[in-house]
């Protein structure tokens, strides 16, 4: 099913997925990190492609990052993709750091491309060594296909509920160009970048530099605008590969179409980024938190991010309370500039807050909006023209439950 999304030439598949570009495979199978799940996944494109990236800000950056940023910094180029989960190679050492390297090698001498075309990526429980044994069967074994794209999303999973998909189609030149990604996250997410794996493909002609360019700033407006439970991790990564199967004019920010093809691949990004924030762990609901009217759109993501993430906030949605009291909290203590006599506040389409004061509502209205499974929260600041969104979840008892029992 393809759905119009604008009057901009861009269209979303809605049965896109990462192998919809041209020129792209993926695969995945269960190495035996896992009890049975697919557990190693690899992605591939026909030919070395455009590479741009970007990393958590931990300060305990896991050694595939390191190996990956290595890649991209002697090539910016980059063809394959080997990841697993179960384990994230974090926090482990020089041996880790070899192990992530031997991951790398493995992919390379398969399919006979030079090591800094490939990147590879870890998931799963920090501090433990990878049992190479495995991945060098899983890096022998697993076979991309154009019809392994399902196979792949599930390999990357960890406490996800779902697997994670996006993809939309630009025009660009007259001629169709495909940007698709997937996703895995569910806990340990919080704006950070990147607090989760995202990999992104387009079949688009753009060199390594402007495609940087573009995801930077897709990423600011999508997956930093995302927390579940304000925990950064220390793998994370979003990764975007193109490897210019369409044969369009290259794409530079002084080309007609430049504008057109960053929208498709903020559509992504802010597609993957609230199906991560729905899935959070434990999650019942997607919270959206809408500002308006502050200084700056730098400040109004500020306090939306600050509401979304709002411990008290987020059990007050799944509570079904609507106690806005919790929303004026979290404003009275972001950083922005915020003039309490001037601040309205909604629950979906109630006022509950206006000019310093308490509004009249109907709290059985409230409470049947609150149990759908999306709820919005609307802020206008009337401050000046910024305007930022964020995304969340509310925080449940399964949350809890989940990660008292992470490791065991």
């Amino acid at each position: 099913m393809i759905q119009l999304t604008d009057a901009n030439k861009i269209v979303k598949a809605e049965d896109g997925t990462i192998t919809s570009p041209k020129g792209f495979m993926a695969g995945g199978i269960h190495c035996g990190l896992r009890h049975s799940k697919k557990d190693y996944g690899l992605l591939m494109s026909i030919q070395p492609a455009s590479v741009a990236a970007v990393y958590t800000q931990s300060h305990f950056q896991a050694p595939p990052l390191q190996v990956t940023q290595e890649s991209i910094a002697s090539s910016q180029k980059i063809q394959a993709l080997a990841v697993n989960s179960a384990i994230a190679n974090a926090c482990t050492g020089e041996e880790g750091l070899e192990n992530a390297y031997k991951m790398r090698t493995l992919i390379a001498e398969r399919y006979v491309i030079p090591e800094d075309h490939v990147a590879v990526a870890s998931t799963g429980v920090i501090g433990q060594q990878l049992e190479m044994d495995k991945i060098e069967h899983g890096s022998m074994n697993v076979s991309p296909s154009i019809e392994g794209d399902h196979d792949f999303l599930q390999s990357i999973l960890t406490t996800d509920t779902c697997e994670k998909s996006a993809c939309y189609q630009v025009e660009v030149n007259g001629l169709t160009v495909t940007v698709a990604g997937a996703a895995k996250g569910s806990g340990m997410i919080h704006p950070n970048m990147a607090t989760m794996l995202g990999f992104i493909t387009t079949d688009a002609k753009i060199e390594s530099e402007h495609l940087q360019t573009a995801l930077s700033q897709s990423i600011d407006k999508s997956f930093n605008q995302i927390t579940v439970d304000g925990e950064t991790s220390t793998n994370d990564m979003v990764l975007t590969m193109a490897n210019g199967s369409v044969d369009h004019a290259e794409l530079t920010p002084e080309h007609e179409d430049w504008d057109t093809f960053k929208q498709a691949l903020q559509l992504v990004c802010e597609d993957l980024a609230k199906q991560i924030a729905k899935d959070g762990e434990g999650a019942t609901k997607l919270i959206e938190v809408n500002v308006r009217g502050a200084l700056t759109d730098e400040e109004a993501r500020i306090i939306s991010k600050k509401v979304v993430g709002s411990s008290l906030v987020k059990t007050a949605v799944y509570g079904v309370d609507a106690n806005w009291g919790r929303i004026v909290g979290a404003i009275g203590h972001s950083e922005a500039q915020v003039n309490p006599e001037s601040c309205d506040i909604y629950i979906e389409s109630q006022l509950v807050f206006s000019n310093g004061t308490p509004c009249s509502f109907s709290e059985e209205q409230a409470v049947e909006d609150m149990k759908k499974e999306k709820v919005t929260i609307k802020i206008e600041l009337h401050e000046g023209k910024g305007a930022g969104t964020a995304w969340g979840c509310d925080l449940t008892y399964d949350y809890v439950k989940i990660n008292a029992s992470y490791r065991t």
